[in-house]
């Protein structure tokens, strides 16, 4: 029951996410589309991400953009569809907060990622297809720290055990000054459902 391209998910329980640095956003300031490796725990590029917005979009809605995320095999074959509406992230709007959907393959959902309202925490919960509660994520009141990473807790429904993490990583006082590029890594169980795991990166790109 694996969708086809995630036949490598099923073998491992770590991913990591860097950021490509691009030299015309730094010198210029100006958004481009975000492009991503997605790596495994020795560093081997397993997947590759890249965002599909319009330039306007980018550059005027900042990090609430809608956007569509192409995640593709070495091969450049589209095995996981994210799709994110333009919504708001403020816990003043509680009626329109962060959701993001998951398809693998592209068209066929196999998850959502949806923001929870908190007044101060960063709260989401991991749906199957079915919009079943399967996960429930929890974020640091605080989500800026400096010279250490943050850490977003995966856990079960009724948050009694952990299960796994999400971990933006410090990258040092030069990148972290003069880029927005993040690196992250995500913990899940080995056996936990492949499209779970699916459902977990896609939830690390809309943290």
């Amino acid at each position: 029951n694996c969708p086809p391209g995630l036949e490598y998910l099923t073998q491992i329980d770590q991913i990591l996410i860097h950021q490509q640095i691009e030299l015309l956003e730094i010198l210029t300031g100006f958004e481009t589309n975000n492009k991503y490796e997605i790596k495994n725990s020795l560093g081997q590029r397993v997947y590759f991400a890249a965002e599909d917005t319009e330039c306007c979009t980018r550059n005027c809605c900042g990090p609430s953009r809608p956007f569509t995320l192409r995640i593709m095999d070495n091969l450049g074959h589209e095995v996981i569809t994210l799709q994110r509406p333009l919504r708001c992230s403020s816990c003043c709007f509680p009626c329109c907060l962060q959701e993001l959907e998951v398809q693998a393959p592209p068209g066929t959902p196999v998850g959502y990622v949806v923001q929870n309202w908190h007044a101060c925490l960063p709260k989401f919960t991991i749906q199957d297809e079915k919009r079943m509660d399967i996960l429930k994520i929890t974020g640091p009141c605080v989500v800026c720290s400096c010279c250490e990473d943050i850490n977003f807790e995966v856990k079960s429904v009724d948050e009694t055990s952990t299960v796994g993490r999400i971990s933006k990583q410090w990258t040092g006082f030069l990148k972290e000054a003069f880029t927005d590029a993040d690196n992250f890594g995500i913990t899940f169980p080995m056996d936990l459902d492949v499209k779970m795991k699916a459902v977990m990166i896609g939830a690390c790109f809309l943290i």
